[in-house]
């Protein structure tokens, strides 16, 4: 448990488990509770502006002194296209209608990137949060460094072997390992190479295997079990997500937390038509739309964003919420709804439970292939 223990000391908390960014879902409230209860609570600021982001950040901290990590999206800025989003409006034109509304007349890119954006740099060097971590991507080395020239611990998140690389040559601190399970956006750093679709547990062994820095599991994980787990393939520590979205602390809204009730949480299913990326959520009428025939191409991240908002809002206004972002992995009919604090204490003590080795186990925990060093370089 040596590396354990070198994240628990890396993070500044008591127990390695870090409750995922989950922007629009994660609040103050939530990251504190769970920062307070001896885990890492996260903001996902990837959707806010530096005052936003900032406020944000001040308001966590007068509910908690303990270690907070905030969460910044490093995507390709969007390349505008009228012509590909006036396409995709005409095509949506019809879904608006059904609620006596029509689409906007051009899209936005609603969320600014974190690769260029030195307002935003300049806050995180003023506010100094505990720990910060890039989704999408990674911003420039030279920024990576100043922000932990400035104390702050950096993680970044990798869905490939590739990605995981890339993330140690940049000199972050520890590496997320997104598997396929997880709810939300998939991290990956350029959808248009393509995914490699691996799953949490073999993309944690593979990370554990070739990697120097720690390895943070995430996706699917929603239990003691799963926490015990993803620790016996090598993984430092973990990050949850969808099991806080029940959580009387996070954001999401009633409909949201009927929806993680049902039957749909059984299917969650990956789609782009919502955002413009690939995200895993509870399957609606959004999810239809990029697999119909006929449908266009979508606009780029996150201009198509703006599109689905807009037809959320136009629907959600007379009732129906078909059109909502629900995002959630595949764990999620295993969710609970807990306060954070108590969910944190039922995890600790599950995991604890489960991770009780047996005589004949004791020997043989971690140990290395016989005759073979384990590689550690990526």
């Amino acid at each position: 448990m040596s590396e354990v223990k070198a994240l628990l000391d890396l993070l500044g908390i008591e127990h390695p488990i870090i409750q995922a960014p989950m922007a629009g879902v994660s609040t103050p409230e939530l990251a504190a509770a769970v920062s307070n209860a001896g885990g890492l609570g996260s903001l996902g600021l990837g959707a806010s502006s530096v005052e936003q982001a900032r406020a944000t950040l001040r308001a966590t901290r007068k509910l908690t002194s303990r270690p907070i990590n905030v969460n910044l999206f490093c995507h390709r800025r969007a390349m505008a296209d009228a012509q590909r989003e006036g396409k995709w409006l005409a095509y949506l034109q019809p879904f608006f209608a059904e609620y006596g509304a029509t689409p906007p007349e051009s899209l936005k890119e609603i969320y600014e990137t974190f690769v260029d954006n030195g307002a935003m740099l300049a806050m995180l060097s003023e506010e100094r949060p505990a720990v910060v971590s890039f989704h999408f991507g990674l911003p420039a080395l030279e920024w990576i460094g100043r922000l932990r020239e400035a104390g702050m611990v950096t993680l970044a998140c990798a869905t490939s072997a590739a990605e995981a690389a890339a993330c140690e040559r940049a000199g972050v601190d520890a590496i997320v390992a997104q598997g396929m399970e997880a709810g939300g956006h998939r991290g990956v750093f350029d959808p248009e190479l393509g995914d490699d679709g691996m799953g949490t547990f073999a993309l944690v062994r593979t990370l554990v295997q070739q990697c120097r820095l720690p390895v943070i599991a995430a996706g699917g994980i929603m239990d003691g079990r799963g926490i015990a787990a993803a620790m016996a393939l090598g993984a430092a520590g973990v990050q949850l997500g969808t099991a806080f979205v029940l959580c009387p602390e996070s954001s999401a809204n009633a409909a949201y937390r009927a929806q993680m009730k049902s039957d749909r949480a059984h299917h969650t299913r990956i789609t782009p038509a919502i955002s413009g990326r690939p995200a895993r959520g509870l399957p609606n009428r959004m999810y239809e739309m990029s697999q119909e025939n006929g449908a266009p191409p979508l606009p780029d991240y996150p201009i198509a964003y703006d599109a689905a908002k807009a037809l959320h809002a136009a629907a959600s206004a007379k009732g129906n919420h078909e059109f909502a972002a629900y995002w959630a992995g595949q764990g999620a009919p295993l969710a609970r709804e807990l306060p954070a604090s108590q969910l944190m204490a039922t995890l600790v003590e599950e995991w604890r439970a489960a991770r009780a080795p047996t005589t004949s186990e004791t020997t043989a925990q971690f140990a290395a292939p016989s005759g073979k060093a384990r590689d550690r370089s990526c």
